[in-house]
């Protein structure tokens, strides 16, 4: 009797949203951290130690970093100028130290995925969608509110530094609405991390029930004759017409909140995903090349000896 074929198990994918994790290092971890020249690498060593923990921690088999290459040249921006023209550019002691980290990850082995139009959530959201049929599930390493709406029901959006997890059933719970309407949630209620205002009077209360009652942004606009005689909905006449009156508005503040899933963002394939050792010698080289002193070789060194056993 031959012997019976065995399906390999489909590995989880691990995708970092790494520019919070710098962020945090860099506010976080004292100035005084710093290289033979005298310059700040606060942020290098936080996020090189976050980095490296996350891995010790999951054993990752695919895992991938994604970046934010700029503030102000997203498709985003384009399409709607105050786009996050709220959010300061990062002072140039931490732009040296975010191209640092790039390096660093893709010498850790969590690869540096990062393009000039589509930010890490898009890269993150193409990933998961390109291979979705090869993975178990997807993993988020994040805090920001607007990869939810990239769940399907076994992904997990994991707030790292808060050891906080969402699930699906967690992100409505929270909000009031399924990941898929999250989009259609800022679009409507606004999002002031990102600058977008959404739809005067219209906030998240109101914006969760009428994606509850009605569905989707689009859905909503196609009713707003029902909306207005709503006995449920405080305010029915005046809420249906602000959606009238604001309705190329909404549309637009949806292109801005739904991120990118298509083709044409790229992105890593299944094979580039695969967690290989990190690269030891490449990583001294840096820290020698960059003054870095032995306190972050030593804990290269040991993490590569953990992996190992």
């Amino acid at each position: 009797m031959p012997a019976k074929k065995v399906t390999p198990a489909l590995p989880d994918l691990y995708c970092i949203d790494a520019s919070i994790y710098i962020f945090r290092a860099y506010f976080s971890m004292p100035e005084s951290i710093r290289d033979a020249k005298g310059r700040p690498v606060n942020a290098v060593y936080g996020f090189t130690d976050f980095l490296i923990k996350l891995i010790q921690e999951t054993r990752p088999t695919h895992i991938a970093a994604f970046f934010d290459e700029s503030l102000t040249t997203s498709f985003r921006n384009q399409l709607y100028a105050p786009y996050k023209a709220n959010r300061e550019l990062p002072p140039e002691d931490l732009e040296r130290q975010l191209t640092l980290c790039r390096e660093i990850s893709r010498l850790l082995g969590a690869g540096d995925w990062a393009h000039a139009i589509y930010e890490a959530d898009d890269l993150i959201g193409a990933c998961m969608r390109r291979h979705r049929a090869k993975i178990k599930r997807a993993i988020i390493v994040s805090s920001d509110k607007d990869l939810a709406q990239l769940l399907l029901p076994d992904d997990v959006l994991w707030d790292y530094a808060r050891e906080r997890r969402f699930d699906p059933a967690a992100v409505e719970a929270h909000f009031g609405v399924p990941p898929q309407y999250i989009a259609d949630y800022l679009a409507l209620s606004g999002d002031a991390v990102d600058n977008i205002p959404g739809l005067p009077g219209i906030g998240q209360k109101t914006a969760a029930a009428l994606i509850q009652q009605y569905g989707g942004l689009d859905q909503i606009l196609k009713q707003t004759a029902r909306i207005a005689e709503s006995v449920t909905l405080r305010g029915a006449r005046k809420i249906a017409e602000t959606l009238r009156t604001n309705a190329d508005q909404a549309r637009l503040f949806l292109s801005i909140t739904r991120i990118a899933t298509g083709k044409e963002v790229g992105g890593p394939g299944l094979r580039e995903l695969k967690y290989r050792a990190p690269d030891v010698a490449g990583l001294t080289a840096l820290f020698e090349r960059e003054g870095f002193g032995d306190r972050l070789k030593n804990r290269v060194e040991k993490f590569a000896a953990a992996l190992l056993k």
